[in-house]
């Protein structure tokens, strides 16, 4: 991951509504949701939160799917794990020990 691309990430979760919605993609996991039920979920406008889908998709940290009619989004762990390594790769001076129990303590 490059700092363009975290800084990206970072802006897109910098937004009340948005990280709302990341959690909420989080806690579906591979089922993922539709954005009506996000906007249910959030009770939300469903064009506010189609706007909202939109720049976390662009921002790479979530995916999106069409399913008949809907499109199904979901919290993308791979990319968001590339963003918590990028942001913690030079911990503690690169020191394994001090950072194995943060590392550690984040599980899925």
């Amino acid at each position: 991951m490059d700092i363009n691309t975290a800084v990206d990430a970072l802006e897109a979760l910098a937004h009340e509504t948005r990280l709302s919605v990341f959690r909420l993609l989080v806690q579906a996991g591979d089922a993922g949701l539709s954005a009506g039920s996000i906007a249910e979920h959030l009770d939300a406008r469903q064009n506010t939160m189609s706007s909202h889908l939109a720049k976390l998709h662009r921002a790479g940290i979530v995916t999106s799917q069409r399913q008949g009619r809907q499109i199904i989004y979901r919290a993308d762990f791979e990319a968001v794990g590339g963003l918590i390594l990028y942001l913690m790769e030079d911990c503690c001076g690169r020191s394994a020990e001090v950072c194995e129990p943060i590392v550690a303590s984040i599980k899925c």
